[in-house]
């Protein structure tokens, strides 16, 4: 138990980071540049990018992450009396919610919705813009959140590495 303990937790780590990565990239860049370049361009690349990102590496990332966080947080509920059990619990509620949740029922819905509206709605672009870029925020500081817990879980747990 504890090697798949410890597994998870370099897995969830990793994830998170990967994660936490490209979402730092649309916050910071990306979502400025497709606005720089004008709501009909923006929409049309951003409508690209998430039907094509359906079908890439990125998805088994997404939900096997998400998996893996999950397993970790219930772990720790069983195995309280370990070290790093609380650190381990919050990177996996953090991920799962702030992550997961977040993305679930704020990003998926605005992506459909600038799906429906094509590229021909200037409104449609700006409220997107706005309120898609937000919640990214939220999952980027999730992630990065959770991949820094677990890291700290690891340490706990092994206080032999360095």
């Amino acid at each position: 138990m504890q090697a798949l303990i410890t597994a998870l937790l370099w897995v969830s780590a990793i994830g998170c980071g990967l994660i936490a990565g490209l979402y730092f990239a649309f916050s910071t860049f990306i979502m400025t540049a497709l606005d720089r370049i004008g709501p009909a361009q923006g929409a049309a690349a951003m409508n690209s990018i998430n039907s094509t990102i359906l079908g890439s590496l990125f998805m088994p990332l997404f939900f096997g992450t998400t998996v893996a966080a999950a397993i970790l947080a219930v772990l720790a509920l069983v195995r309280w009396s370990e070290p790093g059990a609380m650190v381990m619990l919050a990177g996996g509620l953090i991920y799962v919610v702030g992550m997961f949740i977040c993305t679930v029922v704020y990003n998926v819905p605005l992506n459909n919705e600038l799906a429906r509206a094509g590229a021909g709605s200037a409104e449609v672009w700006a409220r997107y813009l706005r309120d898609w870029t937000f919640w990214n925020h939220v999952r980027t500081v999730a992630s990065t959140a959770a991949m820094a817990l677990f890291v700290v879980a690891l340490l706990a747990r092994h206080s032999d590495l360095p």
